[in-house]
């Protein structure tokens, strides 16, 4: 049984647990500014406890449209690890990454050709990733990953998807809301986006035990 209660956690354990955000967002930038070959800065990153019935009122509302990229994780960490972002930030990220060579631009924002689409879950398998070893690295755990999932639909369908295998659980998660700013091209490319990490109770126990909390 998990020795840990997320209605009622102690000052410590969540200045650790955003503390974690921070580092996996920074170590995420780094993998960003590698992939996009330009140097990405970050801000600073808003990490939240929260509710799942918050999250579409922090993202915009429940009929937003939004992209997002779902991994399931297990080893020392079991969960759900998900990055949402806007359809416009998804092809800024797309159209950048390949050098502006991409597709020609749909007339519909919200849809996405294959090659798009294939893009889209290797950024966020790249950037969920480099978050996660991060999070391994500082706690000495192992996190496995499966491959990522996409999903383009309003935020309250998506969010179905943990709230659904995780709410028996609890019904906190961890949102880390971040604003990337790609040096190369100024401001032109409005890369915000939201990770939210959905630990099962017994891991939150492993992981702030492994750093002494």
């Amino acid at each position: 049984m998990s020795k840990i209660d997320l209605n009622d956690m102690s000052s410590m354990q969540y200045d650790v647990l955003r503390e974690l955000g921070n580092i996996g967002a920074g170590n995420a930038t780094t993998a960003l500014s590698q992939m996009l070959n330009a140097k990405v800065d970050i801000g600073v990153p808003q990490v939240k406890l929260l509710g799942f019935d918050e999250l579409p009122t922090i993202i915009g509302s429940e009929e937003k449209v939004m992209v997002g990229i779902l991994l399931m994780l297990c080893g020392d960490v079991d969960g759900i690890m998900m990055f949402l972002m806007d359809p416009h930030v998804a092809k800024n990220l797309v159209n950048h990454l390949m050098g502006g060579c991409g597709m020609p631009p749909s007339d519909d924002e919200n849809s996405f050709n294959d090659i798009e689409r294939s893009a889209i879950m290797e950024i966020g398998n790249i950037i969920a990733g480099a978050y996660l070893r991060s999070l391994g690295e500082l706690t000495n755990l192992t996190i496995d990953v499966s491959i990522p999932m996409l999903q383009v639909d309003m935020a309250a369908a998506i969010l179905d998807v943990p709230a659904i295998q995780f709410g028996k659980i609890g019904d906190k998660v961890l949102m880390i809301e971040t604003a990337f700013d790609d040096e190369k091209v100024g401001k032109e490319l409005d890369i915000r986006g939201y990770y939210i990490l959905v630990p099962e109770l017994e891991s939150y126990d492993k992981i702030l035990s492994s750093l002494g909390v």
